[in-house]
């Protein structure tokens, strides 16, 4: 169970960091322009989709460094809790542009977060 959460982890992680850095990185207007995918950006402030992006980078340390490193362990399922919250949110958004084909990716985002939420309370947890 322990290999399961950290690979979830890891890419969880992984992909949330890239995914963050693109958004404070890349403005507004390019990520629009990329595709289907990143027309969201249309409903909310170049602010806003970089602060998306901070939070993004930020729940991916938090998904990682306090296990990692062993000290306020606390935070990952944390991380994780704020990533469900996260990508519900997103869900929230593509359902309300009828982007119904991205929906789905949003609500597997979900899962792997509630997973990781799951096993670091549950079976696996590091609050003991």
């Amino acid at each position: 169970m322990n290999l399961a959460l950290w690979t979830v982890t890891a890419l969880l992680a992984a992909a949330y960091l890239l995914g963050g850095f693109f958004k404070v990185l890349v403005p507004k207007e390019r990520i629009a322009a990329a595709g289907r995918s990143g027309r969201w950006v249309e409903d909310f402030s170049a602010a806003g989709v970089k602060a998306i992006g901070a939070v993004e980078v930020l729940a991916a340390a938090g998904l990682v460094l306090p296990a990692v490193l062993g000290v306020a362990r606390l935070f990952v399922p944390l991380a994780a809790f704020g990533l469900v919250l996260l990508m519900a949110g997103a869900a929230a958004v593509r359902l309300r542009r009828r982007e119904y084909a991205l929906v789905a990716v949003d609500v597997l985002y979900v899962l792997l977060a509630a997973f990781v939420l799951w096993g670091r309370l549950g079976p696996e947890s590091y609050l003991n």
